[in-house]
């Protein structure tokens, strides 16, 4: 039970560590220093990362990945918006 509770608190930590670019980003209406094809890799990354988590059956893990691959989206997003 404590594991699994980690499992969510250092998934949550990650993924909240993303919003403050969200967050920044949204309000300036900027997106010129992130870099598509970072931002491309690093949601691949969260794809192949949420179905490890499935395949080893880790909630904690495909939940806050889940949300941070949404986050991530969402930078994208704004980075289309924003050019």
């Amino acid at each position: 039970m404590y594991l699994e509770l980690l499992g969510y608190v250092s998934g949550g930590l990650i993924t909240i560590a993303l919003l403050p670019q969200v967050i920044k980003s949204w309000k300036t209406k900027s997106t010129k220093d992130i870099s598509i094809p970072w931002m491309i890799l690093y949601q691949t990354g969260l794809i192949l990362c949420i179905a490890y988590g499935v395949g080893i059956g880790s909630m904690p893990f495909v939940l806050t990945t889940i949300v941070e691959l949404l986050m991530a989206a969402s930078l994208l997003i704004l980075k289309c918006i924003y050019k």
